[in-house]
């Protein structure tokens, strides 16, 4: 863990449990794409670029899922770096509550005010800041969260953040977070046919060709489409139809899990039901899914 793998002639990544991508922009500056979970690894990364003789230059953040973000305030305390972030992604690095807040549709509890879900606050700069690296591209990979990029590196390295989970992730939870399906879908589309010399997902093995992973994802979206109209053939409630798609996958339920999967399946509920494949009825003070 955190070991440090060449991609390309300027590109590398941080083995972690979240990617660290780093942008070698000479003279022996780098900009780190992504920071990792907490100030812990913070540290861990320093170490490595400190091995390189590597000085920090800035962070690119693809979104602000803690465990992107994490690291950022350690670097802005050590180095006053600049963190840039898009759109609303910045709003979330500025505030990380939101994160467990928007999980849970409410004030979160303590059980989901920890370092998985909330980060330690740091400053955004929008990527369209002039100075951001000008000669790394951004690349929109909505869906997954609310404002996610990818970032192309010159030597043609592609840095493609939580668009894509392993197979083995699939295989184990059967259904990814996903903000928005719409969107998430379209990304996968757009990545299916996206050429680079190297592709680095966050959560997957780095390849030189994405493809048929982006395709096995897309397929694992449909499907839990399809299981939970299953799971809505009758009127049923969201907490029921929760429970039946946690059952389906077969997942245990903790206040993490609650939020994330939950998180999901109202989007998913939300897509089918603004596609005309679901509908809602008001009946005993409770709000009922069907499917159509």
């Amino acid at each position: 863990m955190y070991e440090l793998v060449q991609v390309g002639a300027q590109s590398y990544y941080i083995e972690s449990p979240a990617k660290i991508g780093v942008y070698d922009a000479g003279g022996g500056r780098v900009y780190l794409i992504d920071s990792g979970n907490d100030k812990d690894a913070g540290r861990k990364v320093r170490q490595v670029l400190d091995r390189q003789g590597w000085t920090l230059a800035g962070i690119l953040n693809t979104h602000s899922n803690a465990d992107h973000i994490g690291g950022n305030r350690y670097w802005q305390g050590q180095t006053g770096c600049k963190v840039f972030a898009n759109g609303a992604e910045g709003a979330f690095t500025r505030y990380p509550l939101l994160e467990p807040a928007f999980l849970y549709g409410g004030y979160p509890c303590a059980d989901l005010r920890h370092k998985f879900l909330l980060a330690q606050d740091s400053e955004p700069t929008e990527i369209t800041d002039p100075a951001f690296p000008a000669e790394v591209g951004v690349i929109p990979l909505p869906g997954h969260f609310l404002d996610m990029v990818g970032y192309r590196t010159p030597d043609d390295t592609v840095f493609l953040a939580d668009c894509l989970s392993s197979e083995a992730t699939l295989e184990k939870y059967g259904i990814p977070f996903i903000f928005d399906v719409e969107r998430y879908l379209a990304t996968l589309d757009a990545v299916t046919q996206m050429r680079a010399a190297m592709f680095v997902p966050a959560h997957a093995p780095a390849s030189t060709d994405v493809a048929a992973l982006a395709r096995y994802n897309r397929d694992k979206v449909l499907a839990a489409a399809e299981r939970l109209l299953m799971v809505c053939r009758e009127p049923i409630t969201f907490e029921n139809a929760l429970a039946e798609m946690f059952s389906a996958y077969g997942l245990t339920m903790n206040f993490e899990q609650y939020v994330l999967v939950g998180s999901t399946v109202r989007s998913f509920l939300s897509w089918l039901k603004d596609a005309g494949r679901a509908r809602v009825t008001f009946a005993d003070n409770r709000l009922w899914w069907q499917a159509v």
